[in-house]
């Protein structure tokens, strides 16, 4: 009962099991071997950080980067699948060390946004419009270490930048408050879409809303969603849990609050989601206590959940949850919530 909904993943998600606390624990899988696990899981996209496509392509002139992507396009359609977006990846590379748009060092600047311009290259070469922007080094670790109202001018000229190089991307600004910074500039939707009125082409720019993200931000990641959806902004979503407002979990899909959850899937029906044509992300790592050969179920049974959820927005008693907000009984209404969740 997919309803239509498409879901994507990317290669990251299957992963080691490292974490700031701790070296990997489980064997690394090959992104051929990967790819193969995309339409067994019941996934039918991609997504991509620019160096996920091309690997090593710092090295590599703006024509071979283009003859790689071109090649990796043919190998994901041989298995049927398609690339969601593609993200240049900024905060690995000793340039982006503080920020690559909005670093102090005028040549980082000018280093994040030529790769900018590959990233879209390869997006291209991929068949997909669809740029992602997580701005991970964007911002300070100390306030005074730079001049906030410059840095916001810089990234707004480095999405500019980006849309007159390709007419047809469409650029999707992915929020969040913290980690790797801990002062983060753009950290919610809000801040991501005012950003995009004032570029060029603001019909080309929105948002990606990623659950943990808005968690983070001691906000709802369903009112988010609605947020951006109300103005016809949301260009895609990555999907998970946190359990509290702490480092970013990545947990399964409905894992700490199946409520939230419900209501996440429950905007997306509202909104009829799938006529955009756009995916739902499943941004979800396995548990570092998870064994090598079941260290993919995190993503299946994040799949199931949205599924299931999806199920109970679609048989969920309108009716008479419409008698108790015109007679204003919230407790009924909320009751009815829980006993329709819990299968009463």
């Amino acid at each position: 009962m997919a309803g239509d909904y498409r879901f994507s993943f990317g290669p990251w998600n299957i992963h080691e099991g490292a974490d700031p606390f701790g070296p990997t624990v489980r064997p690394s899988i090959s992104f051929a071997r990967k790819l193969k696990m995309y339409k067994k899981l019941g996934f039918d996209a991609v997504q991509f950080h620019d160096d996920d496509a091309v690997p090593d392509m710092e090295k590599l002139t703006p024509a071979k980067i283009r003859k790689e992507a071109a090649a990796m396009k043919k190998m994901i359609a041989s298995e049927g699948l398609v690339a969601e977006f593609v993200a240049p990846r900024l905060w690995e590379h000793p340039q982006g060390i503080d920020g690559g748009f909005t670093a102090n060092d005028p040549a980082c600047r000018k280093w994040a946004n030529e790769r900018a311009k590959r990233c879209i290259d390869i997006a291209n070469a991929l068949d997909t419009r669809l740029i992602v922007l997580w701005l991970a080094r964007e911002g300070t670790y100390i306030r005074e270490s730079k001049n906030a109202i410059e840095a916001y001018r810089w990234l707004l000229e480095s999405i500019n930048a980006m849309l007159e190089y390709d007419d047809k991307i469409e650029i999707a600004i992915e929020p969040k408050p913290n980690e790797p910074t801990d002062m983060a500039y753009v950290p919610t939707i809000g801040h991501a879409l005012a950003m995009a009125q004032h570029s060029v082409d603001p019909k080309r720019v929105g948002g990606l809303i990623e659950t943990a993200h808005a968690l983070l931000a001691g906000l709802d990641p369903s009112d988010e969603m609605a947020f951006a959806l109300s103005m016809g902004k949301l260009f895609s979503v990555h999907l998970n849990d946190q359990n509290g407002l702490k480092f970013d979990q990545d947990k399964s899909f409905g894992a700490a609050n199946l409520r939230g959850a419900f209501n996440q899937v429950r905007v997306l029906e509202l909104a009829d989601y799938p006529s955009t044509g756009r995916f739902v992300g499943l941004d979800v790592k396995a548990m570092r206590t998870q064994k090598a050969d079941v260290a993919h179920k995190h993503l299946a049974n994040s799949r199931a959940v949205f599924l299931r959820l999806l199920e109970k927005v679609r048989t969920f008693p309108n009716e008479i949850a419409q008698d108790c907000i015109a007679a204003r009984d919230y407790e009924a209404l909320e009751m009815l919530v829980l006993e329709h969740l819990m299968g009463s």
